[in-house]
């Protein structure tokens, strides 16, 4: 038996390895609605046609070699265009680099920012993947707390308690997945005075930023002045592409503290050479066109967080705060009949046939005693899972 690095024994990711239980449920012809993943093509949703058409015209165009590493100059350039209109932000073509996802940028940030011993400070509850990097790379993630009681607001005190000299940077994911959270100015700020204080980093994922409810959405390094931001983004969620992979990093670098580390994480741009060379650009005309279709998603969606939150919480046992963004919710168990959320989420699905993701396998303490529920399904399909955990819970 060939041996595994020791690297990877504790990876897993609870987005997708609850899927591995419902397909058991679906090879014995068990139809199983599926709730778990932030996939908005698996639903009523599709591509824009202007998009499709630029990247077909892209592949007859012969762009199909490699690109740049940092990616195609023209995308820069619409993204720089984008935060300047958007965010008010003056970003040099220079200071960005084109991803394979925002996952990628993670991946090649922490590569090139983290040594062993080293600590990063991540929202609990948070995207998976910032602590299996984190791991991956011989450091540790460190979760602060959220909280719920204030729409899964980032407590800002906790922070400032866990923050010491092994603490490379700071993660804001805004709007939040899980939660559907949208952080305050105030908060933000907050965060930034903390990061400035002692001379981090903030990491700002905004991949959901124009998916919005109720109230507008403030980029971190808008608010950031002197303290050093990099942003994470791409066009996965609202340009509807998940499956195409174009993410971007952006660094807001005032003073040349991020200098090395850009240098750092444009030499491993390299070393993976490049991203989707015309997926890139069919992202420039996504840019350029027109953005209807992200009012007409945000209106359906809306739509859609209304009712699963008044439905979630008219089941008895169940409870949940209202998302303000992404297209998440985050109901709370009250119930004490499970031993734990996993086991909750795995009852649900052998006996009501419905698939969520259990609230730990976002964080272990600040996740327990939840579920992660897409609001992306049509509401006749919602009506349907609700019916079925309302009956679920009833038996308990």
């Amino acid at each position: 038996m060939i041996s595994v690095s020791n690297r990877v024994k504790n990876i897993s990711y609870a987005i997708r390895e609850v899927v591995v239980y419902a397909r058991g449920l679906e090879k014995k012809g068990i139809k199983v609605l599926k709730m778990n993943i932030g996939d908005p093509i698996a639903y009523d949703f599709d591509t824009p046609l202007h998009i499709k058409e630029a990247l077909y015209k892209a592949v007859l165009n012969k762009n199909n070699g490699y690109a740049p590493s940092e990616g195609y100059v023209e995308l820069r350039e619409e993204i720089a265009k984008r935060e300047k209109r958007r965010n008010g932000m003056s970003y040099n073509v220079d200071d960005i680099c084109i991803t394979t996802g925002v996952t990628e940028g993670l991946q090649i940030f922490l590569s090139a920012c983290l040594n062993e011993g080293d600590e990063l400070l991540v929202p609990g509850p948070t995207y998976p993947p910032y602590n299996l990097i984190t791991s991956f790379n011989g450091a540790k993630p460190i979760p602060y707390a959220t909280l719920e009681e204030h729409n899964w607001q980032p407590d800002v005190d906790d922070i400032r308690k866990k923050i010491n000299d092994r603490t490379k940077g700071i993660v804001v994911i805004n709007p939040n997945n899980p939660t559907g959270a949208l952080y305050s100015k105030k908060t933000l700020k907050e965060i930034i005075d903390v990061a400035g204080e002692h001379n981090v980093l903030v990491v700002s994922d905004e991949i959901y930023d124009d998916i919005l409810f109720d109230a507008p959405h403030t980029s971190t390094a808008s608010l950031a002045k002197d303290v050093p931001v990099l942003t994470l983004n791409g066009f996965s969620k609202v340009y509807l592409v998940p499956g195409w992979r174009v993410g971007y990093a952006l660094f807001h670098n005032p003073n040349g503290e991020l200098n090395e580390l850009k240098d750092a994480f444009l030499r491993i741009a390299r070393a993976r050479l490049c991203a989707n060379s015309v997926c890139q650009l069919a992202m420039v005309e996504a840019l350029r066109g027109s953005q209807e279709h992200i009012k007409e998603m945000v209106e359906k969606l809306k739509k859609r967080r209304d009712f699963a939150y008044k439905r979630i919480n008219e089941i008895e046992g169940l409870s949940t705060r209202k998302p303000e963004g992404a297209f998440y919710i985050f109901p709370k168990i009250e119930k004490n009949a499970w031993k734990s959320d996993k086991e909750f989420v795995l009852d649900v699905l052998n006996e009501a046939h419905v698939l969520f993701v259990h609230g730990s396998g976002f964080c272990e303490k600040y996740g327990k005693n939840h579920f992660r529920a897409v609001i992306l399904p049509p509401i006749e399909m919602m009506e349907e899972v609700f019916n079925r955990l309302e009956a679920f819970m009833k038996k308990r």
